[in-house]
């Protein structure tokens, strides 16, 4: 990671019409360019990275697909302050990503609403930190993968598969639009992953519905594809 940052190889990126095969490009530059995501909602809207260790890089930019409109979705604010593993909310309106500030201390699920630039941060403590998030269809959901005592939050006991319900802190003070939102992750253990090796990261992600949570895992020795029903047993 350390050498292709410091490499500066020039790079492209570019659209293809899938009709008439034209090849168009938006963007040049010697960053490096990763993880490309379409607004779900917007088809001139494209998300996209500066790739590298996340403690050196800009990360979350946006661009119009005629190579307009390039936008820096976050400003670190301290050293060492870290973000990444961004997607789309299903609306396309919001953009998540996690935040550490700084890396592997404190712990946050951030959104940027990319129409009025509202942020909200929603905390979670270091054992339910995820390597990956994901969200529900209509955003009142959130999962995770967790992460073992490798990962970035060197969590004791974080090998779970959560269920995250947002709470929003009231405001009872200042009314300024241009503050953080601030909220907290109300978690719930789904699954225990104390037997999976997390050098296969789980990547988890809801099903349409919302009813389950699904992943894959090596705890059986090979790796399959599971869910876990979101709703809590009756039994």
């Amino acid at each position: 990671m350390e050498e292709r940052l410091a490499a500066h190889l020039p790079m492209a990126m570019f659209t293809v019409d899938v009709k008439s095969g034209a090849v168009k490009v938006i963007l040049k530059s010697t960053d490096w360019l990763n993880h490309l995501e379409f607004s779900p909602t917007d088809p001139t809207l494209l998300m996209y990275c500066h790739e590298g260790p996340w403690h050196k890089v800009d990360r979350i930019w946006t661009i119009h697909t005629d190579g307009t409109h390039i936008t820096k979705i976050h400003t670190r604010t301290m050293a060492m302050e870290i973000l990444g593993h961004e997607f789309w909310n299903a609306d396309g309106k919001t953009i998540w990503y996690d935040l550490q500030t700084p890396r592997g201390q404190d712990f946050w699920l951030a959104g940027y609403n990319v129409e009025t630039g509202a942020r909200t941060w929603y905390h979670l403590e270091r054992n339910e930190w995820p390597i990956h998030f994901n969200v529900t269809n209509d955003g009142k959901l959130f999962c995770g993968d967790g992460g073992d005592a490798g990962q970035v939050a060197h969590a004791p006991d974080g090998k779970w598969i959560y269920l995250f319900r947002p709470e929003p802190v009231v405001n009872r003070g200042v009314e300024d639009r241009t503050m953080i939102q601030p909220g907290v992750l109300r978690a719930e253990r789904l699954v225990n992953m104390s037997k999976h090796d997390y050098k296969l990261e789980p990547n988890v992600s809801f099903t349409p519905d919302a009813k389950w949570v699904v992943f894959r895992s090596n705890m059986f020795g090979a790796t399959y594809v599971f869910a876990v029903e979101v709703a809590k047993s009756q039994e």
